[in-house]
C-alpha cells in the first residue's frame, strides 16, 4: 500500500540521484537552511559503484570533492574503491538522508507541493512530498543500444566489468573511445583474445593521451584485431558478423562488450513536462539557477547538457548545487543560517529514523 501523502513530511527539497552531483545539491541546499532528502533507484553513487572495479578516473582527487570535504588519496588519478570510500564518508559527515534502492514511479503537483511516488526492490511504495525537485540523474543507466539482432544475448554487455572471468576467450568490443579502449587493452593484458569494432577510421580523438598509444602500439602489432570503418551487423551463439569495407567477415566470438556510450533519461524528463531542445535534446532550464521550464523543477549534471554527455562530469557538475541553492534562497526568501541549518538536519535526521 502506497504511504498517505497528507502523513508525509514535506522536505524543502527532493533530490532525485544520489551521485557525486546529487549529493552536493543537497549539501548545498543544506547549507542554505533547506530540509532535503536523496532518492536513488540503487545505491549511493550507484554509478560509481558499476564502474570497473579497478577503475582509476582520468582526474585528481581534488577535482571531484564535494561539500569542502578534502579527498584523501595517495595516488594522483585516485581509484573506484577510494572514490566510494570518500563519498560515503561525505555522506555521513552532512548526515544527508539518502533513501536508497527507491525508483522513482511518477512525480505528480505542482511548484511548492510535489509528491513523489517511489517503489523498493519488494514493491513497496512510498510517497515523499516536497516543495522543489532536483533531478540530478545522470545518464549510466541507458545505454546507447545498437539494434541489431543478436544485442538481446545473454553474451553481450554494455558495461565492461572485470577481465579474469574472459581469459583465453574470443571478445569483441565495440567503440573507440575511451571505455573501448580501456576494456580492449585490459582484456587482452589477462588472456582474452580481443577484436575491436570501430564505425570510425581510427580510435577517437579524445581518447586519453597515455592510452592512445597503448591501444595504437597493441593494434599495429597485432595483438589486438582492430576493424576499423566498421560495424556489427549481426551477433550470433558463437559467432559475430560484421560489415568492413572489404566486405562482411564472420567469425567464432564469445562476449562482446558493446561500448557505444550512454544518454540521460529523456522520457523520464519529457514525462516532468521538461522541454527538450534541439538534436542534442538539451533540456531548457535557466543558465544561473538551473530551473527548467516547469516551476520548481532543477535540473543538474550531465543532464542538463542532453545528448552531449562528455561536457559535464563531476568536476563541474558538482557547482550546480551551488547554482541551484542561490535559487532557492531567492524564490523561498530564506537565507543560510546556525538556526535554520539545525532545523534542515533535524528535519533530515528524525525522518530517516523513521
Amino acid at each position: 500500500m502506497s504511504q498517505d501523502e497528507n502523513e508525509a513530511p514535506i522536505f524543502d527539497v527532493l533530490v532525485i540521484g544520489a551521485g557525486p552531483t546529487g549529493m552536493a545539491c543537497a549539501i548545498e541546499a543544506q547549507r542554505s537552511g533547506f530540509s532535503s532528502v536523496l532518492v536513488d533507484k540503487g545505491c549511493l553513487c550507484n554509478s560509481i559503484y558499476h564502474y570497473p572495479s579497478h577503475m582509476t578516473f582520468f582526474t585528481t582527487p581534488e577535482l571531484l570533492e564535494i561539500g569542502d570535504i578534502p579527498f584523501p588519496s595517495p595516488n594522483q588519478k585516485p581509484n573506484r574503491n577510494e572514490a566510494l570510500e570518500y563519498y560515503r564518508k561525505v555522506a555521513e559527515f552532512y548526515e544527508l538522508d539518502v533513501r536508497q534502492y527507491r525508483l522513482v514511479k511518477t512525480v505528480t503537483g505542482h511548484d511548492g507541493d510535489f509528491s513523489v511516488l517511489t517503489q523498493d526492490r519488494f514493491g513497496r511504495e512510498e510517497t515523499f512530498r516536497s516543495r522543489k525537485l532536483i533531478v540530478a540523474t545522470g545518464y549510466y543507466d541507458l545505454p546507447n543500444y545498437l539494434r541489431i539482432p543478436g544485442e538481446d544475448l545473454p553474451k553481450v554487455s554494455h558495461y565492461y566489468d572485470d577481465p579474469h572471468p574472459y581469459y583465453d576467450l574470443d571478445v569483441v568490443v565495440i567503440g573507440g573511445k575511451n571505455s573501448a579502449a580501456i576494456a580492449a587493452l585490459e582484456l587482452w593484458r589477462h588472456g582474452a583474445r580481443v577484436t575491436l569494432v570501430h564505425r570510425e577510421p581510427s580510435m577517437h580523438r579524445h581518447v586519453k593521451y597515455w592510452i592512445l598509444p597503448d591501444i595504437q602500439n597493441r593494434i599495429k602489432n597485432g595483438e589486438i584485431t582492430a576493424y576499423f570503418s566498421s560495424h556489427v551487423t549481426e551477433i550470433m551463439t558463437d559467432g559475430i558478423r560484421i560489415k568492413t569495407p572489404e566486405g562482411t567477415r564472420e567469425f567464432a566470438n564469445d562476449y562482446v562488450f558493446a561500448m557505444t556510450g550512454y544518454h540521460p533519461d529523456f522520457e523520464f524528463l519529457r514525462a516532468l513536462g521538461v522541454q527538450l531542445d534541439g538534436k542534442d535534446m538539451q533540456p531548457l532550464c535557466d543558465p544561473d539557477c538551473l530551473e527548467s521550464n516547469v516551476p520548481g523543477v532543477y535540473l543538474a549534471g550531465v543532464i542538463v547538457a542532453g545528448s552531449r554527455t562528455n561536457e559535464i562530469f563531476i568536476e563541474n557538475g558538482r557547482f550546480h548545487g551551488r547554482q541551484i541553492a542561490a535559487g532557492l534562497e531567492k524564490k523561498l526568501g530564506r537565507r543560510a543560517s546556525a538556526e535554520n541549518l539545525i532545523d534542515a538536519v533535524a528535519l533530515t535526521t528524525s525522518s530517516s529514523n523513521k
